[in-house]
């Protein structure tokens, strides 16, 4: 209810407690040069998302350090090792990603799900984007947010 004070009328602003969730954030130099300071960046970036995700956090850079990837975890899926940013040991890709991704167990079972180390949504669309590249977001139903960098193509894409 507003108050008036001897003076204009005063609106409490409505804040919303905050919601625990995942948070992702990152750089990348277009020109593919080193971000001068960039572990203190994505370490400073990582305590500013901390509220975000409890139960982790984690950063990566690529060997030039023009890119880097950070993620704060609230563990929902795959609790013991669905961990971020993931690597694709294979590709050497890097995901960082927030959000649920509805019908991941589809996707799983669509891609090989023997081909999978986790349980974890994460991987899925790690999987999704070895397969179908930028098209793999056709296949996702949920809500969500991710960044992969593909050193193949030498890409982020968000």
């Amino acid at each position: 209810m507003p108050v008036a004070l001897n003076g204009p009328v005063v609106v409490p602003a409505y804040r919303p407690a905050p919601a625990p969730m995942c948070g992702i954030a990152g750089f990348i130099d277009l020109q593919r040069r080193p971000v001068e300071a960039g572990s203190q960046r994505l370490a400073l970036m990582n305590r500013i998302l901390a509220h975000r995700g409890p139960d982790g956090d984690g950063e990566w850079q690529d060997e030039r350090g023009a890119v880097g990837l950070m993620h704060r975890r609230l563990s929902i899926i795959d609790i013991q090792t669905g961990q971020q940013p993931m690597i694709d040991p294979e590709s050497g890709c890097v995901i960082v990603f927030n959000g649920e991704i509805y019908n991941f167990i589809e996707i799983r079972e669509q891609l090989g799900r023997d081909r999978f180390r986790t349980t974890s949504d994460t991987e899925v669309i790690l999987r999704a984007w070895l397969r179908w590249g930028p098209r793999c977001v056709d296949h996702l139903r949920g809500m969500f947010a991710f960044a992969i960098f593909d050193p193949r193509q030498d890409v982020l894409y968000c």
